[in-house]
């Protein structure tokens, strides 16, 4: 009889391979978030040194790169990939991820490992793991892919990893060349972007320390709270982590704040709060005075808005669940400023969330913008007159973004859009013709972001 080995919660593994094998497994069958996963991993101690980096390593560069690993791997198989064993797949991509993306890994280790994985947890595909990756390396100078002249859908999706349908709507969008360029972007790691709590220090000053300990950072182009750093680093180890000087943001989040504009002793909600950098930024540009509230669906997602404005020293944040499908989670006319970051696709960042854009489908788009309509009608009501709200999303779909902006508008005429072109003229780049902000991985080097300012005039 043959005991195959079945990963179970709670369980680590001190090999980096067999690790990332669990986690892409569990991803796979279970769904669940990559870099929760990654970081409940990392946290159980077994894995140690460099193991920890070529392990997260693994994980996600399988998931940015499945699918032109699937698309190579199609080319190898006799039969269809859906028909392979899941545990036999997982292991041919971490093995085909290694051989054609990481450079200091010998071809002959990555395939001699991907057996052995085969051989603990699947014994019976161990013959064809071994077969698969050996023709490969043979055949390698053979492989074809789709032309981008004649099948763009199909080029970009398997050149670029992406699925098809993400593919044809980045096309519709942007035409071919720069969908390619936004699908390359999107596959790639993102870059490790800080926001500067300036309630506690300066940027400057928070770049000489890290300089100070040989981290190599630099401002950000746009954010005048950013700092864009070099390397890999365990955030909990940078100076100044524990004593609350930055927290993690893309710089294109950190504009979100930036644009809704708070001031000191307004009355603020952010209403999809969790998990709290945008929140702590608006206390940070109210210079912590005033009332800000913050609310999510979610009461335990609330926990981690709580613990990020503690670390920070931030006292004006106050929480608490409410459910923004309801009319009536406030009354009327009760805000200055609302900052609305609607729940959405995350097209935007799905270098960061990779396993995201492999369960999700066209529906989904158009299932969460009808949501998004709901949401953005509800929290207007709660403005006062003369009151602003920032929409924004973290999708590139115009059918989440401008198309439930003007869905509001044409029904709502109590309510003008601003536009940001004129409000912020040093942000002019990132702005469209319509005013509306929009933020491209590809050309900007930050999380793909949307945001439009609402204001109430009657």
């Amino acid at each position: 009889m043959i005991i195959r080995r079945v990963p179970t919660r709670g369980t680590h593994s001190a090999n980096p391979r067999q690790a990332a094998f669990d986690t892409l497994l569990r991803i796979k069958k279970e769904g669940g978030y990559a870099d929760r996963l990654i970081d409940n991993e990392l946290s159980g101690g077994a894995l140690t040194g460099p193991d920890r980096g070529l392990y997260a390593e693994l994980v996600f560069g399988v998931l940015r790169r499945q699918g032109t690993l699937d698309h190579i791997l199609r080319q190898l198989l006799e039969k269809p990939i859906i028909e392979l064993d899941p545990q036999a797949l997982v292991i041919l991509r971490l093995g085909l991820y290694q051989i054609t993306s990481l450079d200091r890994i010998p071809e002959s280790a990555a395939v001699n490992e991907a057996v052995n994985l085969a051989k603990v947890n699947t014994p019976g595909t161990s013959g064809l793991v071994n077969a698969v990756l050996r023709n490969y390396l043979r055949q390698r100078d053979t492989m074809t892919f789709p032309d981008m002249a004649t099948s763009p859908v199909a080029a970009i999706a398997a050149l670029h990893s992406q699925p098809e349908w993400i593919a044809e709507q980045w096309i519709d969008q942007l035409g071919i060349a720069e969908a390619a360029s936004l699908a390359e972007a999107s596959s790639q790691p993102p870059p490790l972007t800080l926001r500067v709590n300036t309630l506690r220090t300066g940027r400057q000053d928070l770049l000489d320390e890290f300089e100070h300990h040989g981290i190599t950072a630099a401002p950000c182009r746009f954010s005048a709270d950013g700092i864009a750093v070099t390397g890999r680093h365990l955030i909990t180890t940078l100076p100044g982590f524990a004593t609350g000087l930055f927290v993690v943001q893309d710089e294109a989040s950190q504009l979100a704040g930036t644009l809704l504009g708070a001031e000191p002793g307004e009355r603020i909600w952010d209403a999809c709060s969790a998990p709290g950098g945008k929140t702590c930024h608006l206390a940070q540009q109210m210079d912590d005075r005033g009332e800000l509230i913050a609310t999510d669906i979610s009461r335990s997602k609330l926990t981690l808005v709580q613990d990020s404005a503690r670390r920070l020293g931030i006292t004006t944040v106050t929480t608490a669940v409410a459910d923004l499908h309801q009319p009536d989670t406030f009354p009327e006319g009760t805000f200055d400023r609302i900052l609305l970051d609607a729940p959405c696709s995350g097209l935007g960042v799905i270098r960061r969330n990779p396993e995201a854009k492999w369960r999700l489908f066209s529906g989904d788009v158009t299932r969460l913008a009808a949501v998004q309509k709901i949401l953005l009608k509800n929290a207007t009501a709660k403005l006062n007159r003369g009151g602003t709200l920032l929409y924004s999303t973290c999708s590139t779909s115009e059918a989440e973004n401008e198309l439930v902006v003007e869905d509001f508008l044409l029904h709502n005429p109590a309510f003008v859009l601003e536009d940001l072109r004129e409000l912020f003229p040093t942000l002019g780049e990132l702005i469209a013709f319509y005013g509306m902000f929009r933020a491209w991985p590809h050309r900007h080097g930050m999380d793909g972001f949307f945001a439009a300012r609402i204001k109430k005039i009657a």
